[in-house]
């Protein structure tokens, strides 16, 4: 067991079940317990350490190893229960938070699989814990392929048998495990890679100091700034477990107008539930109170995929909830990151976390708990982003609609996030210990008007760029209204007295003037004629030549 494996193990305590799990939820209806267990037997050569257990060393004298379990029983850890129907979100998010809260058998294979079923719209869920010694995040996303498909038709084999190797005596075990305390530091330092010369590796520690010093002003600043230790304590051994949800495109949305990442826009969500948690606690005491999170971060190589142990490292970011404005915040969290990627990239991460193979394993399991039993007031939550598929995944041809992770607490952090993304959607899944988090939907909705807080003020930033934007010309259509004055002059030049029925010829076009004059001629006694041509001269005389023209000929016919 790695060094990071080792210490997961030895963190394990009464108090603190350190398994990482997931709640997924299936298109109905539900196989039968017997399918899932055949299945799960069929898959299980993929990943032999399913059916591994930890070993301890005598006196600790080395860290734990794996070895074969000669007594393994799948029906011990696929599990079969259901929930009153129609059941439920809430129905489902109480029973997953029991059984996620409970330990795992330390005897065993560490890992159980609950096929839950009896949930509305003829749905069922499979809830999964595999101990944070066996894997980390993102090889947990590699190990669905353990009995997730890629097809809803997909063939599986038959079921083969097994055979357990032989478990090693404790007597060879001791004698392996005092020659490697020795041994294996001497290998560790053999391994590292040459540096070609003296001078590269004086420039390469060099570069390697000059970022570390840069590192230490951001330390020192986080060692002052006021944190939420309210959120800091003991833990018990209950859990509460609640989840929320967002759209990819949301955080694009946001990424794309203000900027930053889709990691940064997650963490500023986050950021906006807990100022609503300490508000709604009276807690919310300075513009300057941030909430400290332990991101881990994977160092995990490309080649590096499939292999199960952890490759995660930390960085530590203040989560700025005392700041009114969510775009100031987004702004503060945006800038850690960037600090911390130039960081992490001038510092190898690998090196850092291999420094615990240099550790006697005793000393490392006394480390480990003496940290978590006296707790710790750096940080006040873990958030972790693991990234699903992107494509759909089925289960015996049956769909997985939503996706929702489980992170374990521990030492003094009595709440963890974590964000897992599948298809469209980022679902956030909050484990807090009991006592400490009665108001954990307070948290919960809070991410969520987070993240719509940060949606509106994107789009009213698009709004405000697109009205600043200069006004496209007119088409051409528009030119021959405005270069019109004869027909806008008649109607101002015609006199006040003048009716509506004498002013209306103004408007009209001449050929259409002088076909009306000629009709009313024709039409009109003689005797009456004489005052509708005086009429008809008076308006002549204050319209265009052609007008007149017209209101003459119109005379000369009526005489």
């Amino acid at each position: 067991m790695s060094a990071l494996d080792a210490g997961f193990f030895f963190a394990e305590s009464e108090n603190t079940p350190m398994h990482v799990g997931s709640v997924a939820v299936f298109d109905g209806p539900p196989p039968s317990y017997g399918d899932v267990v055949r299945l799960l037997l069929s898959k299980l050569p993929l990943v032999p350490r399913y059916r591994q257990r930890v070993r301890p060393v005598p006196m600790q004298l080395g860290r734990p190893l794996w070895v074969d379990d000669p007594h393994f029983q799948i029906l011990y850890h696929v599990r079969h229960t259901a929930v009153p129907g129609p059941g439920s979100d809430e129905q489902l998010r109480n029973l997953a938070g029991r059984v996620l809260g409970q330990r795992l058998d330390m005897a065993k294979p560490l890992w159980e699989l609950w096929l839950v079923e009896g949930l509305a719209d003829n749905r069922w869920a499979i809830i999964s814990k595999v101990h944070h010694c066996m894997v980390d995040g993102i090889a947990g996303t590699d190990l669905m392929q353990l009995m997730f498909d890629l097809e809803p038709d997909a063939k599986h084999e038959e079921p083969k048998s097994w055979t357990p190797r032989r478990n090693p005596s404790t007597l060879s075990i001791v004698a392996e495990s005092v020659a490697e305390t020795i041994t294996h530091p001497l290998a560790q330092l053999s391994s590292l890679p040459s540096v070609g010369s003296a001078v590269r590796a004086a420039k390469e520690l060099a570069e390697q100091g000059k970022t570390a010093a840069q590192t230490v002003p951001s330390l020192a600043k986080q060692a002052v700034t006021p944190t939420a230790r309210s959120l800091n304590g003991p833990i018990g051994p209950h859990r509460r477990w609640a989840w929320t949800a967002g759209k990819f495109e949301e955080f694009k949305s946001v990424r794309t107008a203000l900027g930053g990442t889709v990691n940064d826009v997650v963490l500023a969500a986050i950021t906006g539930g807990f100022r609503d948690l300490l508000q709604a606690r009276g807690e919310l005491s300075s513009e300057k109170l941030v909430v400290r999170s332990m991101v881990p971060v994977s160092v995990r190589r490309p080649g590096e995929r499939n292999v199960q142990d952890n490759r995660v490292s930390a960085v530590f970011v203040d989560l700025p909830v005392g700041l009114p404005d969510p775009k100031d915040r987004l702004a503060s969290i945006r800038g850690q990151m960037d600090e911390y990627k130039k960081t992490m990239q001038a510092v190898d991460a690998r090196s850092i976390i291999a420094m615990g193979d240099f550790v006697a394993p005793t000393l490392l399991s006394l480390g480990v708990r003496a940290a978590l039993q006296a707790g710790q007031f750096w940080c006040q939550a873990v958030t972790t982003n693991v990234p699903g598929p992107r494509i759909p995944l089925y289960v015996l041809g049956k769909r997985m609609v939503s996706a929702h992770a489980y992170v374990p607490i521990a030492g003094g952090t009595r709440c963890s996030i974590g964000i897992f993304s599948y298809l469209n959607t980022m679902t956030f899944g909050i484990n807090a210990d009991f006592d400490a988090f009665p108001d954990i939907d307070v948290l919960s909705n809070g991410i969520r008007r987070g993240l719509d807080e940060l949606m509106a003020i994107a789009g009213a930033d698009k709004a405000a760029e697109q009205a600043a934007e200069p006004a496209e010309p007119e088409p051409a259509k528009a030119t021959p209204a405005k270069a019109t004055p004869a027909k806008a002059t008649p109607a101002k030049a015609t006199p006040a007295k003048a009716t509506p029925a004498k002013a209306t010829p103004a408007k009209a076009t001449p050929a259409k003037a002088t076909r009306a004059r000629k009709q009313t001629a024709a039409k009109a006694p003689a005797k009456k004629a004489p005052a509708k041509t005086a009429a008809a001269r008076t308006t002549a005389a204050k319209t265009a030549p052609a007008k007149t023209t017209a209101a003459k000929k119109t005379t000369a016919a009526a005489r």
